[in-house]
């Protein structure tokens, strides 16, 4: 007995016996871990929500609203059929792009994100993103500042910034480089403060147009001479249907702080009552300059005309920030696009918030003005 023990003992202190000891230790817990990941997985895919990415717009825009109200309610959510309504169904770079950024900004889990994917899990935890954190959050923010398809970085800054001010939120956005199509190089830095909740907005009053302005810009090797006759062309269109009004759209060359070739325009307007509008275009290969001029011009001109409170550009993006707010937010707007009806039907989804559409009957509406109404759902930052 006593020499078994001794062998045991032996055994028991052989370096290599340790080691495969040590071994099956690390791969018994390895399996421990993997098996309650599996668990935790079934367990969010159970009580995820499930988002359904054909409905309505079938974009990006599903994508936008449901992945940042995921971060900031903590639910999980499963989008399927991801922008299923555009000519390349699935996640694009940008999409990816910000999808990954606000799963890093609520330590969120992200699966089945890849370029071409149609399928996502985005599954949120504990930390809301920048809005709802508990400090101040620092974003550099890299590609194309001015590209089709999307608001130009001069809109975020002009436009998109003093109207959501409005409902409390405070950010800043230093252009530190600009990017084009397709080479892009550009940065911003964007900082963002937390807020404790969100205040409701109403802007039911436009005023009149006190103020025209803008910028119409080269880049690169492009000559000078096209940010001016862009200018011309838009001045001149403008002056058909306003006349009054001093419009300020200097030509601009862009050298130092820009990457790459490219030419655009945006013009701004401004009401008593504090609205912004905007209307812009992006020069095109084979297109002439003063169409790009006319195209921004009759897009400010278009979004005047209803006397609404908000261009059709910012009538979407402002739904998230009515959802989250504490109390009833009411917007006067123009005709209700796809886009806006996407975000509702999926902040409805995600919040407890609830809107309703009416057509505004007093004696300054046309035929394409709209109220929306949003009791907001009061989200509240638990970290301040």
């Amino acid at each position: 007995q006593q020499q078994q023990n001794n062998l045991k003992q032996k055994k028991n202190k052989n370096p290599n016996n340790l080691k495969q000891k040590e071994l099956k230790q690390q791969q018994q817990q390895k399996k421990k871990k993997k098996k309650k990941k599996m668990e935790m997985e079934m367990e969010m895919e159970s009580s995820a929500v499930e988002i359904d990415g054909s409905v309505m717009e079938g974009g990006g825009q599903i994508l936008r609203v449901s992945a940042a109200l995921s971060c900031i309610t903590g639910s999980s959510i499963n989008i399927s059929k991801v922008r299923a309504g555009r000519s390349t169904p699935g996640l694009r770079p940008q999409h990816l792009s910000g999808l990954q950024l606000v799963s890093d900004l609520c330590s969120g889990s992200l699966q089945g994100a890849a370029i071409g994917s149609t399928d996502i899990m985005c599954p949120s935890v504990a930390l809301p993103c920048a809005l709802y954190s508990d400090a101040s959050s620092q974003l550099i923010l890299k590609g194309g500042t001015n590209a089709e398809m999307a608001p130009q970085i001069d809109y975020t800054v002009k436009v998109f910034k003093p109207m959501v001010e409005r409902f409390g939120v405070h950010f800043d956005c230093d252009i530190r480089m600009r990017g084009y199509y397709p080479k892009g190089g550009g940065e911003v830095m964007v900082t963002v403060n937390p807020v404790k909740e969100l205040q409701p907005v109403v802007m039911t009053e436009r005023g009149n147009i006190t103020k025209i302005y803008g910028r119409a810009f080269v880049a690169g090797v492009l000559p000078y001479k096209l940010a001016k006759d862009m200018s011309a062309a838009a001045v001149r269109t403008i002056r058909k249907e306003i006349k009054e009004l001093y419009i300020n759209i200097p030509a601009l060359q862009e050298k130092e702080k820009a990457c790459g070739n490219g030419n655009g325009i945006i013009i701004i307007a401004e009401s008593s009552t504090g609205c912004v509008f905007a209307g812009s275009a992006l020069g095109k290969k084979g297109v002439y300059v003063d169409k790009i001029g006319i195209e921004a011009a009759e897009m400010l001109l278009r979004n005047i005309r209803h006397n609404g409170c908000v261009d059709e550009f910012l009538q979407d993006q402002l739904i998230i920030f009515m959802a989250l707010a504490k109390g009833t937010s009411r917007i006067r707007t123009g005709a209700v696009t796809l886009h806006t009806q996407t975000a509702i039907h999926i902040a409805e989804q995600l919040t407890q918030a609830k809107f309703t559409i009416t057509k505004s009957e007093d004696e300054l509406s046309s035929d394409d003005t709209f109220i929306i109404e949003c009791e907001g759902s009061g989200a509240v930052n638990k970290h301040l």
